[in-house]
């Protein structure tokens, strides 16, 4: 009796793991599986490698959050559809398989892996987005864009960025109701984020003639820029 139950066991447990072996497997994609699942409508890429290894290349209209920054990681794919697909990738397919899981695992329906990232991705010729040719804004240059108006709402994003792009239809209401609204990417100006302090995105910052008299990270009610405004 003993024995059976044991068997029985053994069985339940090795019928488990091959499903799940299973299952991983399936979401494991060849870079012509990965190509044509995203050309899909109503999907999400993305790019789990740092910010320096997204601007050497990237695929187009993926999104970026750092793996190995698990605040950063966090932040930015909460702001993700977790009914929607979303196709992962990093250099080799290590990183990405690991994000893989922890979003499956954290309520994400639908996540795919790149085999071989996007080392396997360039090998195949696959088209690659590179780095923004944006001519850098100097701080003189923007201190005088911040001072043309009595008042101004800087909106600090990249078009990588999950949060970034969830905060869109505040902006573009922030901009039919007349509100001046400065766009600078983040992801391009660099510098002048460093020597502003932005570390994240997106940042929102409110001027009034030229000083600033407010500042937020991240999702940010509309009614806030009223108020700050």
């Amino acid at each position: 009796m003993k024995k059976s139950y044991l068997l029985f066991l053994f069985a339940c447990n090795y019928f488990i793991c091959l499903s799940c072996n299973s299952l991983a497997q399936s979401n494991i994609l060849s870079t012509d599986q990965f190509e044509k699942a995203i050309a899909s409508n109503n999907i999400q890429i993305l790019d789990v490698r740092t910010a320096e290894e997204y601007n050497s290349g990237h695929i187009v209209n993926a999104l970026q959050a750092d793996w190995t920054n698990q605040k950063e990681f966090t932040e930015r794919v909460a702001s993700l559809d977790k009914t929607k697909p979303v196709y992962l990738y990093c250099l080799s397919g290590g990183r990405s398989g690991a994000a893989m899981q922890w979003m499956h695992k954290n309520g994400f329906t639908f996540t795919y892996n790149l085999q071989g990232g996007m080392n396997a991705w360039k090998q195949a010729n696959k088209p690659v987005e590179g780095k923004s040719s944006e001519a850098e804004i100097t701080l003189a240059s923007y201190n005088k864009l911040v001072s043309a108006s009595e008042k101004m709402i800087v909106d600090f994003g990249a078009k990588w960025c999950p949060p970034c792009r969830k905060m869109q239809p505040v902006i573009d209401t922030l901009k039919l109701k007349k509100y001046n609204v400065l766009l600078i990417d983040g992801g391009a100006q660099t510098e002048l984020a460093k020597d502003l302090g932005v570390g994240s995105f997106p940042t929102f910052i409110i001027y009034h003639n030229g000083k600033e008299v407010w500042r937020k990270t991240g999702i940010t009610e509309m009614s806030e820029f009223i108020r700050y405004y």
